[in-house]
């Protein structure tokens, strides 16, 4: 069994967006233990731009300890929680007076910062040996890969299927009918309403079925699709009445677990209805902070910081390095100059920054 001395012991169970900026935040005021299956952070709205250039990644995975000096780093999964325990897949039970659930999407990737890299070496690899690519899925994941294979490698033939009637369907038809035109004017082929069989092909024959019987050829194909919420596990554990029927950890205005004096949760496993964003991640991460820090100094529960959800849709998706479409409140708009404030760094500089590394 593990803990810590005389401060408040706080596990965070999650090293993504939201977790390990929480970590950073409080490993000075907390006997601090970060559990994560990976060594690193990874700044996952860069992922699609390491595809394309793999050293790229270099900069936005970022080991725990660099941004970790004074907390424990345990490398593997939480499997079990307790009242006041957490039981990891290698055997520790590390005991917590606070409790910051920030498990986000499951998303099973290598455990080094090396072996991520490498990873992306090779995709880059297939990229460049394919003179065909299909992509499946049209959310910003699909779309913003198309972007990056078009601008890149503006030889190629890009093909991009999605099951929906329209792309980016998260966000309005404006963003979305101005980023079909912009990968049209790239020469990326969009198929919408119509499934593929990734399994369709056999004896290396590199052609996939559709829904509707149609062949698309392609050297190489991804799959961007959105991933699962990795609290599936939370179901066996004493937080499984607080999941509602998504999934999702149910919170109050303090981002508190309901029904828990002493357990926290940020990040997309959240029920807060709004966009699952990295920026907001990082808002409730902030707010959790203060909240913490508060309890531990002894403040009242009164004076806690509340979690104001956003209601305004604000979304970017860049479109190769130079352009994107972004949406506000009241107006939607693409081109550079939306490209200037998201798709040159991706925010990878602002966000190195805001974990006290250099850009």
């Amino acid at each position: 069994m593990e803990s810590g001395g005389g401060r408040r012991r706080v596990v965070v169970i999650g090293g993504g967006i939201a977790g390990s900026l929480l970590a950073k935040t409080i490993q000075f005021s907390a006997d601090l233990t970060l559990i994560d299956p990976k060594e690193y952070l990874e700044v996952t709205w860069a992922n699609l731009r390491n595809l394309v250039e793999p050293s790229f990644a270099d900069r936005s995975v970022i080991n725990h300890r660099d941004y970790l000096s004074n907390g424990r780093i345990v490398t593997s999964a939480a499997i079990n929680i307790t009242d006041n325990e957490v039981l990891t897949a290698d055997g520790r039970h590390i005991v917590y007076d606070y409790l910051v659930i920030a498990t986000g999407h499951a998303d099973p990737v290598p455990v080094t910062k090396a072996e991520r890299l490498h990873q992306y070496d090779a995709e880059n690899q297939k990229i460049q040996s394919a003179q065909s690519i299909l992509i499946v899925g049209g959310g910003p994941s699909g779309v913003e890969l198309a972007g990056e294979i078009a601008t890149d490698f503006p030889g190629k033939k890009v093909t991009l299927v999605h099951k929906g009637p329209r792309l980016l369907e998260f966000i309005g038809t404006k963003a979305s009918d101005k980023s079909l035109g912009w990968l049209r004017s790239k020469k990326v082929e969009v198929k919408l309403e119509l499934a593929v069989d990734l399994n369709s092909t056999s004896d290396g024959s590199q052609v996939y079925r559709t829904s509707t019987g149609e062949s698309i050829k392609a050297d190489c194909h991804f799959l961007c699709v959105a991933k699962p919420l990795a609290t599936t596990w939370l179901s066996e554990t004493t937080l499984k009445t607080n999941l509602d029927k998504n999934g999702r950890l149910m919170v109050d205005e303090h981002l508190r677990v309901k029904g828990r004096s002493n357990v926290f949760a940020i990040g997309d496993i959240t029920d807060i209805p709004e966009l699952k964003q990295g920026y907001l991640a990082h808002k409730h991460a902030l707010v959790v902070a203060k909240n913490l820090k508060l309890l531990m100094d002894g403040g009242k529960q009164s004076k806690m910081a509340k979690y104001e959800p956003s209601s305004s849709a604000i979304a970017m998706v860049s479109l190769g390095r130079k352009d994107a479409v972004a949406q506000f409140p009241f107006t939607t708009v693409s081109g550079r100059v939306p490209g200037l404030l998201k798709s040159g760094d991706l925010f990878v500089g602002s966000t190195r920054k805001k974990m006290g590394l250099q850009p």
